[in-house]
Parts: C-alpha cells; structure tokens; sequence
C-alpha cells in the first residue's frame, strides 16, 4: 500500500512531540486517527518507528532514518505550494530590520520563498534588537522590520502579527515532570532553570512569573538558544521556550519533551512593523502582501 502523506504528517507531529495526545492537539484530530496511521506506516514500510512507553514515542533508528526522509517530502509539498508566477514587473530594493531569534528561526523559509516570487526584488536584512530596530525604523533607515510584535508598544509603530507560537516547558526524557498528569510553574520552580535572555525573553519571562507567587530557580543565564537546548537534554535544567524554537534533539542526538503548562503563558508573537503613517512602496506593500497570503489574512483587515 503506499505511503500517504496524511501518514507522513502523522508520523512527523508524533516524532517531534513525542507523544501521540500532542500530535493529536496540535493536529486537531483524535488519537486513534495518529494511532492507526503510524501502524499502517509501519506497516508499509515492514519495521518498527516508534518505542512505546508510559512516557511516550521514542524514534527508533529506523525511525530517525525515517523522519529524515519525512522532512524531505514535506519540504517538496511546501515547494509545490509556493509555486507562482514570479513577480518579474517588481523590481527596487526592501531594507528589513529583524531580531535575532526571527533571523534564526523564522525568516530563511520565507526569504527563499519571496526570492522565487520576486527574482529582482533585493532585500537588505539587518539583525538587531528591538530597541535598535524602532529607532531605525523611525530614522527611515528601514522599511518593515520583522520581529516579536508583542515586544513592542512603540505609540509611533504599526505592527501585525501572523504567527502566534505557543511557549511549552521543556524537559530532558524521562524527566521526572512528564509523569504528572498536569504540570504549572510551582513544580517548574523547584527545578533548576535555564534562562534564556535573547530578544528579552528573561523579562517576557519574569512577567508571567510575576502573575504567581514562584519564582523560577534560574541556574544559568544565556543568549544561545542552543545552549537551552543542549543544557536541557543534558539534564542541567528545564526552560520554558516557544515552539518555534523547539527542537526535538540537541546536538548531541539526546531528547528534548516538552509540556504544557496548566498556567496562563503568553505565546510568541511573530509579525510585521513599520512607522505609522508611512507611505507603501510597491516593494514594501509586496513583502506585506506575501505574508497576509501566507497566514490566510484577509487584505481589508
């Protein structure tokens, strides 16, 4: 029988949370749907993908063999849907100011896409903080800035936000969180803390802490998103990150769960910023126009 591509998605949401109910949220669909779906994908491939344990799926190594080849399909169906006809009547030059954890973990998919779109648009992208970004977006020295918008509340900027990533704990395998049936920040403050500080995350961070009366038990203090990552699995702490971010692997090749938190935390807010009152180019109202497509946002809005 041939492998499906509802199959594939399955697998991958299951490989990269690690547990069947997550996929299941994050896919809005039940349980047995993923279920049947990994087994028949086992089946059609003649081996075992996952280990199966109270505290989740595990990749076996045809499993790791496998995702590898999954990511690469859906990487193929995504190139489908960006076919266009390029925009070969836009031509000029956009400067786009974006922060670091945008530059990382959110921009490159798109700038390859807008590059196959508008051939001879040349976009100049600069890597700031967001303080820098407002003061050069108000200077003029840049068009649009892609960053967190909920960072901002700069009176004199216009912001829209097209991704809104939700901020999950995570924990090294089998940690001893991921048997509790529900989980808030009084067990994660009784855990040694990793603190990310990039893009302000630490003071993003300590405002829903605020809302409590815990405080988180912060080891380290770091701007490396891979150090987080490789500290966790390694067992030197827990972090609470977006999903964006989120990797199921370190560098090392060890297992990073996450988990949902009973608490109100605020998710990542993705989106576009530009002086209030400016004036659209044509290059500029193209960039827009790309992501409004892109997140299904109406273009009155």
């Amino acid at each position: 029988m041939p492998i499906s591509l509802k199959q594939i998605r399955y697998f991958v949401s299951t490989a990269e949370s690690g547990q069947v109910s997550q996929a299941a949220v994050a896919l809005s669909i039940s349980q047995s749907a993923i279920t049947t779906a990994i087994k028949e994908l086992e089946a059609d491939v003649g081996t075992t993908l996952f280990s199966r344990s109270q505290q989740g799926m595990e990749l076996t190594a045809a499993g790791r063999e496998m995702l590898f080849h999954a990511y690469e399909v859906l990487a193929k169906i995504d190139d489908m849907g960006a076919i266009s006809v390029p925009g070969s009547d836009l031509e000029g030059t956009l400067s786009v100011a974006a922060s670091y954890t945008v530059i990382g973990y959110y921009l490159p998919h798109h700038l390859e896409r807008l590059r196959r779109s508008f051939p001879r648009l040349d976009i100049q992208l600069f890597e700031l903080n967001r303080e820098s970004i407002e003061e050069g977006l108000l200077a003029n020295r840049y068009d649009l800035a892609v960053m967190l918008t909920a960072n901002t509340n700069n009176p004199d900027l216009s912001t829209e936000t097209y991704l809104s990533s939700r901020r999950r704990l995570w924990v090294p395998a089998r940690h001893r969180l991921l048997s509790l049936a529900s989980v808030g920040l009084e067990q994660v403050s009784e855990e040694p803390y990793i603190m990310l500080t990039v893009d302000e995350a630490a003071h993003t961070s300590l405002k829903y802490w605020s809302t409590t009366p815990y405080r988180p038990l912060v080891r380290l203090r770091t701007s490396s998103v891979e150090a987080v990552r490789s500290l966790v699995a390694n067992g030197q702490g827990v972090a609470i990150l977006s999903d964006m971010v989120h990797r199921p692997w370190s560098l090392e090749g060890k297992r990073i769960e996450t988990i949902e938190l009973k608490n109100p935390i605020p998710a990542m807010d993705v989106g576009l910023a530009w002086k209030r009152g400016a004036a659209f180019t044509p290059t500029m109202q193209a960039f827009r126009d790309y992501f409004r497509r892109t997140y299904n946002i109406p273009a009155g809005r």
